[in-house]
């Protein structure tokens, strides 16, 4: 579980130096005196010990967390993302070989090594390397390279697997920027890459609104006149769209809704409509910074949380617990968020009464009699937004 900590802290210096490298052109670097920071001292101290030698510089890629706009970016629609300050860290350093040696300072990962130019990702077993490799052939597919530079990498993690905070996709992507960086590419070459419509054309909800030239308001009134609440059957879809049976599987449903039988047509519409609104009227707020932003939002993600759960059924019993105990503790707003369906919980708390709201959400939830969890599945923390992708240089 995830809580944001509002009102947000003076940005700091060392805050301010950071994002001002974030807007610069390609891999963001940042000099730092290693020995000043506790976690990168630490870290050069068991590369020493691992491999011999001292790292040349350090990889850094946050997890995040979704504020709001839940299953609506694969219909086309913005989301507000947040990232956190867990992150995942690599030390790294180039060699004149072929090698590629990975370490990680958790015991439970195993290490690795293998050439460079000869990456093999076994896809039926998810171990935590493999993660690293997807990062590192991206790079190496998308600019076609056949002769990489090998490198002993130290990888190091914050952020709870498993918990719909992006670990894996935060480790992709720090493996991506270790390999820009001992290429020295440049990160911008990466990144530079009912109503008479022809409904055979149109893959996403969103582009039925940009067909029809309507406001998000209006396509839920438009939702609420063409599709009815009642669950739609196969057959009836057919007759809708003057299909055969044959057609709709073939030509609309994916190999793994072949068997579905009932379509929440109507409900599913409604959230992905709904939802993409609430995201605009999110970042509007925090744009304008009204005397009641904090409250606003907070109202925005209550309502996201309902949407998921009644309209688009992505939510557990367990989560809408988590976020009713969140809010009877004073979360100004509670949702679910992360891994699809089920997750975590993100929430808004204001900073003088994070204390209480921690210990009280603790036991309330994790210390139930009914259903204990092992301390090592328990992940409740305090963020703020965190910085994004950087390379450490040391000073």
């Amino acid at each position: 579980m995830i809580i944001g900590s509002l009102p947000l802290p003076v940005e700091t210096a060392e805050e301010r130096r950071i994002r001002r490298y974030m807007t610069m052109e390609g891999p963001a670097t940042c000099r730092v005196q290693v020995a000043e920071h506790p976690r990168l001292l630490k870290l050069k101290e068991m590369f020493k010990s691992k491999f011999g030698s001292i790292p040349k510089f350090y990889a850094r890629a946050p997890g995040r967390v979704n504020i709001i706009g839940e299953h609506i970016d694969y219909c086309g629609y913005s989301v507000l993302p947040m990232a956190v300050e867990q992150d995942i860290l690599i030390a790294v350093e180039p060699l004149k070989t072929h090698t590629l040696q990975l370490a990680n300072t958790n015991p439970l990962y195993t290490d690795f090594n293998t050439s460079v130019n000869n990456i093999q990702i076994d896809k039926t077993k998810p171990q935590w390397h493999n993660y690293f490799l997807c990062g590192l052939k991206g790079i190496q597919e998308h600019f076609g390279l056949s002769n990489l530079t090998g490198m002993n990498c130290l990888v190091d993690g914050t952020i709870p697997p498993s918990s719909g905070l992006s670990s894996s996709s935060a480790l992709v992507c720090c493996a991506g920027l270790v390999t820009l960086t001992v290429l020295g590419m440049n990160l911008s070459k990466v990144l530079a890459k009912y109503k008479s419509l022809q409904w055979d054309k149109v893959l996403r909800l969103e582009e039925v609104q940009a067909n029809l030239g309507v406001s998000l308001e209006e396509m839920l009134l438009i939702t609420e006149e063409a599709l009815h609440p009642e669950p739609y059957s196969p057959e009836e879809i057919c007759r809708c769209l003057e299909i055969s049976l044959q057609e709709l599987r073939t030509q609309i449903l994916s190999p793994n809704t072949q068997d579905v039988c009932v379509f929440k047509l109507y409900q599913r519409a409604k959230h992905v409509y709904s939802e993409a609104a609430r995201v605009l009227r999110f970042q509007q707020i925090c744009d304008d910074a009204p005397d009641r932003a904090v409250q606003l939002l907070g109202e925005l993600m209550d309502q996201s949380h309902v949407s998921c759960r009644d309209l688009y059924e992505c939510s557990c019993p367990e989560l809408d617990q988590l976020v009713d105990i969140c809010r009877k503790f004073g979360a100004q707003g509670s949702r679910l968020t992360g891994a699809g369906w089920g997750g975590c919980t993100v929430s808004l708390v204001p900073a003088d009464t994070l204390p209480s709201f921690l210990a009280n959400v603790h036991a309330a939830y994790y210390q139930r009699s009914d259903w204990r969890l092992a301390p090592e599945k328990q992940s409740l923390f305090a963020t703020k937004p965190g910085g994004g992708a950087l390379v450490f240089l040391e000073a």
